[in-house]
């Protein structure tokens, strides 16, 4: 063998292990209402999708405290689970803390690897103390040994949307981001954020809690329900293209049950939040991106918005929502949503922590 081939050799073998020694490129979205986690695994991706919550509770016999998280959470301990990005972000120190109990639970019991490279989704918030906590809880995690870096949520919930790489980061196009705490709208020009664009007064939160007040008035106030069985009843039942009344029971205070069919509660709410959403967007946004970046605001009204977040989950609101735009509008614009709104925050983090990886940039 002569000696350029034993280099050859060397070097391939030093760059085979450099490769195995690359860092996990994960994507993360700690969500009001669910986490998510995107794992590479056996050449596809391995979601974790978990409510964001936890109760804790005395161990039996040692007496040690015990945390539970997640539906778990939720269905064993109703009383006093704790929803802990409820406003979106850790509001304070106290719920930064259970934030990062959460965390820690959920990362420890799904095997998230430590030497991992992570993208976080994070919020377009102006909130810098409940940022600072939200980057406390990610700094202090066990994950991101080799890199920790943060994107907004509606541009990596819009790459799912716009191909099966990294194509929304050299777009020119606008996203709105349906959360359960805000309404986000921005416009992305080559990764850039442009008018970021907030407002907490359309919600899925509020979608919720107009569930719960007209299930009272249809029911004529015989049945009263909480926002989580709410959000349960909307994550259920809420349809724009095939909704049917369903029937549920409850049980009541003196003994017995009583049944209950709900018929307009449901979608009269979900319909009202797309309405509130179009005015929000063509009245609100839109404006203020025409009048800051006109061309922008051109080519990017000739290319799909995207729409992302929980409540793009709901069948049919994506075709709602184009013609309602493109009414108040007065002129056709096309709407798109990643195939699965409720993993797509995750997946387009992990797709841009693949990208850093593969740049060496860590």
């Amino acid at each position: 063998m002569s000696d350029s081939d034993a280099g050859s050799d060397e070097d391939e073998a030093e760059a085979v292990a450099n490769e195995g020694d690359e860092p996990t490129p994960i994507g993360v979205k700690l969500g009001s209402t669910r986490t998510v986690i995107a794992i590479p695994e056996d050449g596809g991706l391995r979601t974790v999708k978990t409510l964001t919550c936890l109760a804790t509770y005395e161990d039996a016999i040692t007496g040690e405290e015990k945390v539970l998280y997640g539906e778990e959470a939720a269905r064993e301990y109703p009383d006093r689970v704790q929803y802990t990005l409820r406003s979106g972000l850790p509001e304070d120190e106290d719920a930064a803390e259970l934030t990062a109990t959460f965390f820690e639970s959920v990362i420890e019991a799904n095997d998230v690897p430590t030497d991992s490279a992570v993208v976080y989704a994070i919020p377009t918030i102006d909130n810098e103390r409940g940022l600072s906590n939200l980057e406390s809880v990610i700094e202090g995690s066990s994950i991101g040994e080799t890199l920790i870096r943060s994107y907004p949520e509606s541009l990596c919930g819009a790459v799912p949307a716009l191909g099966a790489d990294l194509e929304a980061i050299d777009d020119i196009f606008v996203t709105v981001n349906m959360g359960s705490t805000n309404l986000e709208a921005s416009a992305y020009r080559r990764g850039e954020q442009l008018i970021p664009f907030t407002t907490g007064a359309v919600t899925g939160n509020e979608v919720d809690r107009r569930i719960a007040n007209y299930v009272e008035e249809e029911t004529q106030g015989r049945v009263n329900i909480d926002t989580t069985t709410a959000r349960e009843y909307k994550e259920e039942h809420a349809d724009f293209v095939d909704f049917e009344p369903f029937t549920d029971i409850i049980q009541q205070p003196g003994g017995g049950s009583h049944e209950f069919t709900i018929e307009r509660s449901v979608m009269d709410a979900v319909d009202e939040y797309v309405d509130e959403a179009v005015e929000e967007v063509a009245n609100a946004f839109l404006p203020d991106l025409a009048n800051d970046y006109i061309k922008v605001y051109q080519l990017a009204l000739d290319r799909p918005i995207v729409l992302t977040g929980g409540m793009t989950c709901i069948p049919g609101i994506v075709e709602e929502f184009e013609e309602r735009l493109s009414d108040e509008l007065e002129r056709d614009v096309d709407v798109v949503a990643p195939d699965d709104p409720s993993l797509s925050a995750a997946v387009g983090a992990q797709r841009i922590a693949a990208r850093l990886v593969d740049a060496d940039a860590y």
